[in-house]
């Protein structure tokens, strides 16, 4: 059966606090209805100081969910590595691992935006090396052992739930994250379909004597909208994607690749281009994907309408893909 996954950033341009929470609360209602028709994993992200409210928490947002679902895993794809502490993410970690029974996973990339790293007073300069601080920490955190850090001798506990820690992967579609990946025997995501830089990850774990595996997203990785009627969906809700894909694409320099970059500067050309998709029922079936990605409150879409979304996808996509 294919991967299912209901994707969650919360953005939702101009919108005041109290209408930030009604959406909050429900995505967890969401995921929780999610998680009892058999939805595989619930997706979230980080990002900061966005003016249309991306969700800047991933891991509170992730022991929110935990604590509403029951099986349904929660992937933080991803976490900004070098914006955090090592130790206190470790016990962060290590508290959400324990409260989910194994749950949380975890890919750790470096991000691309200076303008994240100047609101920290981190040196965007330094994010490679800070990447490697933070993930050496990790897994020396969460053996439960005393190990140096910064000079002194410190020790992290509880320890996880997950022997030997929680599932986390490296991100990135650089050879440095490859690489790093491969070094510190870390299974590898790239933020694209990569054939080469698999290759390479592959390469270098025969170099350093490691093992590990790489989780690749498909040629197309659409994100998908389930629609009665597609036509009148682009009409009414286009512009809500077309804020998300324009948001990212303003961030993204010419080298980033990822599996949802898009070009686009109108509902019409995002529509042609296929990275965002509405789609009937029916038509969601046929794409025979072996990953499908739901976004249902894409780029502040009515919490309705997500709901609409939601319910088909799980009760008129979901059991066909089962079959």
């Amino acid at each position: 059966m294919p991967v299912s996954v209901v994707r969650f950033n919360l953005v939702a341009p101009g919108a005041a606090p109290a209408e930030l929470g009604a959406r909050y609360r429900a995505a967890l209602e969401m995921a929780s209805y999610a998680d009892d028709r058999g939805v595989t994993t619930v997706q979230t992200e980080e990002h900061h100081g966005a003016g249309n409210n991306w969700l800047p928490s991933p891991f509170a947002f992730a022991g929110a969910v935990f604590g509403a679902t029951r099986r349904v895993a929660v992937t933080v794809s991803a976490v900004i590595g070098p914006l955090h502490d090592p130790l206190r993410l470790a016990e962060e970690m290590a508290v959400l691992d324990l409260l989910s029974g194994g749950r949380l996973v975890t890919v750790a990339g470096i991000g691309y935006r200076p303008e994240e790293y100047d609101l920290f007073g981190v040196d965007f300069a330094r994010r490679g090396r800070l990447q490697d601080e933070l993930l050496e920490t990790l897994l020396k955190a969460w053996t439960g052992e005393p190990f140096p850090y910064r000079g002194r001798t410190v020790r992290i506990t509880p320890r996880p739930y997950t022997e030997p820690h929680p599932l986390l992967l490296v991100g990135g579609s650089s050879k440095a994250a490859a690489r790093r990946a491969a070094r510190l025997g870390l299974p590898f995501f790239p933020s694209a379909h990569l054939p080469e830089l698999e290759a390479y990850y592959k390469e270098r774990l025969a170099e350093y004597g490691t093992e590990g595996w790489v989780m690749m997203p498909a040629a197309e990785t659409p994100l998908l909208h389930v629609a009665e009627d597609p036509d009148r969906a682009w009409a009414r809700y286009g512009e809500h994607f077309l804020h998300e894909a324009r948001t990212y694409a303003s961030w993204q320099s010419g080298g980033v690749r990822s599996a949802v970059k898009s070009a686009a500067t109108t509902v019409e050309e995002l529509r042609a281009e296929g990275v965002y998709r509405i789609l009937t029922p029916d038509a969601c079936v046929a794409l025979g994907l072996d990953s499908y990605v739901l976004h249902p409150l894409s780029g502040g879409m009515p919490v309705d309408e997500g709901w609409r979304s939601l319910h088909l996808f799980c009760e008129q996509v979901l059991p066909r893909l089962a079959g």
